[in-house]
């Protein structure tokens, strides 16, 4: 291990901080006037984001945070991170990211698996105390990083030791039976939304007046207590909502509510269609074992009862439909976790499971022990052919048929807005991959770009498989007018971005020098569906109608 660290003595429930040492890798100031996105990332190193100034949501894997006031949240090793915060005046984050290092036989050993991040327990949402302490130490974290003087640099991972210290010692703290009054009353709602409670029982719990309940509850979770119970319930009825022989009347009374009758108004308020339309929606247990068979059904106005889900390789669904299907299965990396999904199938009992056929024999073998299986051809059928196939399946072919006018008028009218503003421009998509550059172009940027929107493409996509390697020489002699930047949100990728977007020869490109350089994500570009190509549509109108949005990939030198 190269550098100084320090071991921070301190009981863990884990893990003996005796026998762990930690050093700062890198820390970085994010300040936006405004939003400021920070776009779903997978990190092998911990990560402590400390939100100075802003409200919003972080997700810290696949648990979702509302960011509290004298909060820090950390990620750690294998799991991935991102979110969106918002100021009234400028949004300010530090982003850290550090290394442990557990002693075995003599030696430092670096934990950078996700086992071995989980044995450190330091992860999700911990209240810390004095948190001015805290902003004030990573100010001054900051200020020696970039340090000429190497002394100083030290002094930076030093005062790192300190500020991990306040974070262990509050949690710690926290842990040891003095968690806050509002927590307790926030737990007790977690546990028991289905009883009769009042802000008076509630206020009660955490010991304060029902007023200042009210006011410190909104203040420190940005939802109001009542809305946050609503919330509760509804969510909770909507999984109950999946199981086949549920009637309204139970459902009503299992969450709390005595009345089915005002059950329903509130339900229809807050999810925007009757609980009766929802039900009969939900009631057939499909499951949808790949992300794009999740995209075909939602075309068809059908909710899968269990499909791929992960804030960052589903970021949509995720975000969208995570109360709404009731068994998640694992996307990590493109179905990299079969076996465990495999094995929540056989758990959940689908009704039936429609996939693509692109697996191998010995998972299809194992998947055909779950339920009826429907393969939707991966490679010999187009994505329009895809729809009707998995329509006709399920008996929503006119559904399927309607779907597709539908997006073909909203093609008809973005192309002609897209068209009109970037003219005869050519595009290439461009995806950076560690320190590499490929030419980019899937089957859903060829259906879409090329052919439904009719767009000028920079390089010929019929001689593309889908990636080729490319260098910085080749794009300047390319030079395409318009560039679609698809960028790999890890730390080796990012880190080469911000080095090359600051080089001379980036900058001598047109897109560069034109301010026509676009950023995009791989949901949905990386998907080919219905549901996402319609999504693909959307953004290109956005994306030429001055509506870019900010992102993380804007840095320099740690600021936004």
């Amino acid at each position: 291990m190269s550098g100084h660290s320090f071991v921070v003595k301190e009981a863990s429930n884990n893990l003996s901080l005796d026998d762990l040492s930690f050093r700062l890798r890198h820390i970085e100031l994010l300040k936006r006037n405004g939003n400021l996105q920070i776009e779903q990332q997978l990190t092998f190193s911990h990560v402590l984001i400390i939100v100075v100034n802003g409200h919003g949501q972080l997700t810290l894997g696949t648990t979702e945070y509302r960011i509290q006031q004298n909060h820090v949240y950390a990620c750690i090793p294998g799991e991935t991170y991102g979110g969106e915060i918002q100021a009234l005046d400028e949004t300010e984050i530090y982003l850290l990211k550090f290394e442990v290092f557990r002693s075995t036989d003599q030696r430092y050993e670096c934990m950078v698996n996700e086992k071995d991040g989980r044995l450190f327990s330091l992860q999700g949402e911990i209240q810390v105390f004095p948190f001015d302490q805290l902003t004030s130490l990573c100010k001054s974290i900051f200020q020696y990083w970039d340090s000429d003087d190497e002394l100083e640099r030290f002094r930076s991972q030093f005062t790192f030791q300190k500020l991990l210290y306040i974070i262990l010692k509050s949690r710690s703290f926290l842990h040891n039976g003095s968690c806050a009054a509002l927590e307790l009353a926030k737990d007790y709602m977690d546990h028991y939304y289905y009883e009769n409670l009042s802000i008076e029982q509630l206020a009660a719990i955490a010991k304060i007046s029902p007023k200042y309940f009210v006011d410190l509850f909104k203040k420190t979770y940005g939802i109001s207590a009542i809305d946050y119970l609503t919330e509760l319930r509804i969510n909770k009825a909507k999984q109950l909502m999946a199981q086949s022989h549920a009637k309204l009347k139970d459902i009503a009374h299992q969450i709390g509510y005595n009345d089915e009758f005002y059950f329903s108004r509130k339900f229809k308020k807050q999810v925007g269609v009757t609980p009766t339309h929802y039900m009969k929606r939900r009631r057939r247990k499909i499951a949808a074992y790949r992300s794009p068979i999740t995209g075909q059904l939602l075309a068809l106005k059908i909710i899968p009862y269990a499909a791929p889900l992960h804030p960052k390789w589903t970021a949509y669904y995720y975000k969208e439909y995570r109360t709404d299907i009731s068994v998640h299965l694992n996307a990590y990396r493109n179905g990299q976790k079969w076996e465990s999904n495999i094995e929540k199938l056989l758990q959940a009992k689908p009704e039936v499971v429609i996939s693509t056929d692109d697996l191998d024999e010995m998972e299809k073998e194992k998947l055909s022990r779950v339920a009826p299986i429907y393969y939707i051809p991966w490679q010999e059928k187009n994505w329009r052919e895809q729809l009707l196939l998995t329509a006709e399946f399920l008996g929503e072919t006119q559904e399927a048929e309607d779907w597709l006018k539908n997006y073909d008028r909203k093609v008809k009218h973005a192309r002609e807005w897209v068209k009109n503003k970037v003219k005869d421009d050519t595009f290439l998509i461009l995806r950076i991959s560690k320190q590499n550059l490929y030419v980019h172009c899937n089957r859903s940027i060829t259906d879409i770009l090329f052919h439904d929107l009719q767009l000028a493409s920079a390089y010929d996509c019929n001689q593309l498989a889908r990636d080729e390697r490319m260098t910085i020489d080749q794009l300047i002699e390319l030079d395409p007018d318009r560039l679609l930047l698809l960028i790999r949100q890890e730390e080796e990728t990012l880190a080469y971005w911000k080095t090359l977007q600051y080089s001379l020869p980036w900058q001598e490109l047109s897109a560069v020098r034109n301010n026509q350089v676009y950023f995009i994500s791989s949901d949905p570009w990386l998907e080919y569906s219905a549901s996402a190509h319609e999504r693909i549509i959307d953004e290109m109108v956005s994306l030429f109608s001055g509506n870019r949005p900010k992102r993380i990939l804007d840095t320099v030198h740690g600021h936004i």
